[in-house]
């Protein structure tokens, strides 16, 4: 009965206070570069590391919370996501260089952060120029492009646990490997140190530029896309890449409802404009049955896929919580 009342309650009233700021039924189709999904029942913007630590704390234990960053890499279900949706900006989208190393909140942009290192003189993080999304996931799931990785470069990363306690973990703790790290998924990541090397800003600015080049005469950039869809069978470096077997299975160009799968990278998936979230995980899950029965390999989701189906999700509650 209890647990019956508390789930009738508006998630709000239960919340504990914040510095920063909660917003309710917010618009997350805006925020994932898919552009698809469902709204968070509760999103909230932590004023910094502190308020974010308060309020790990304080909130109920049944609360559920959910990390994203700039949706770059990211499907949210049509029905949205339950409980609270905490997003890293302001205090948390801060960098600053001190000799050979930058020290980037969880919420900088991986770009950003190239440039910055670039201004400093600092080479050797050139690759983030490469990669959509920001420090923290590039953190949660050790990002890479161009031969290198996020495991190359870190020296520390600051994260808080679920009851709020802050750590800072070395790369042994971090525990990286392709595509992933030991860090438990309920843990926050909130800043890190990378360290790369002393270097001419005019060179790195240009190693930047061509990577961007290359990148956008390669990828869909330009779409409603989610970055690389399946991890490399192979790893970074290893054989077969995950769009050879795509292209195998003769899935390039093939589509479900809105979505489709780019004819440029056969990696990405698209949506063309009238996509749901459903289109396109229905479209990536059959690309991965095909690349099965074809190759007899098996496919695994890199883009992270969070929140409900239509009808099962917070969407379902717009009327009861405006």
């Amino acid at each position: 009965m209890m647990a019956a009342l508390q789930a009738s309650r508006r998630l709000l009233d239960r919340l504990p206070p914040v510095r920063g700021r909660y917003r309710e039924m917010a618009d997350l189709a805006q925020t994932t570069w898919f552009r698809v999904g469902g709204p968070a029942e509760v999103l909230f913007r932590p004023a910094d590391t502190d308020d974010l630590a308060a309020f790990l704390r304080q909130r109920p234990a049944d609360v559920q919370v959910t990390v994203i960053g700039v949706g770059s890499n990211l499907l949210v279900r049509d029905g949205g996501i339950h409980g609270v949706v905490v997003r890293l900006g302001g205090e948390f989208a801060k960098v600053s260089a001190k000799g050979t190393e930058i020290t980037a909140g969880a919420g900088v942009l991986d770009s950003v952060l190239a440039k910055a290192a670039a201004g400093a003189g600092i080479a050797g993080l050139e690759f983030f120029a490469g990669i959509p999304g920001t420090i923290g996931g590039a953190l949660r799931m050790n990002a890479g492009a161009y031969g290198r990785e996020t495991k190359d470069v870190v020296v520390s990363a600051t994260a808080l646990a679920p009851d709020g306690a802050l750590h800072v973990l070395g790369p042994d703790e971090l525990g990286f490997s392709y595509r992933a790290s030991a860090v438990p998924s309920d843990w926050i990541f909130t800043e890190a140190v990378l360290a790369g090397e002393a270097g001419s800003p005019e060179d790195i600015n240009r190693a930047i530029a061509k990577i961007q080049a290359d990148r956008s005469d390669t990828q869909p950039v330009r779409s409603r896309t989610g970055g690389s869809t399946f991890r490399n069978p192979g790893g970074p470096d290893g054989e077969p890449k995950a769009w050879e077997l795509i292209e195998q299975a003769g899935c390039r160009g093939l589509t479900f409802g809105g979505a489709e799968v780019s004819k440029q990278h056969c990696n990405f998936l698209i949506n063309t404009g009238s996509a749901s979230a459903a289109d396109i995980e229905a479209l990536g899950e059959e690309v991965r049955r095909r690349v099965k029965k074809t190759t007899g390999m098996t496919l695994e989701w890199e883009i992270r896929r969070v929140g409900a189906p239509a009808g099962s999700g917070p969407a379902s509650l717009r009327g009861a919580v405006q």
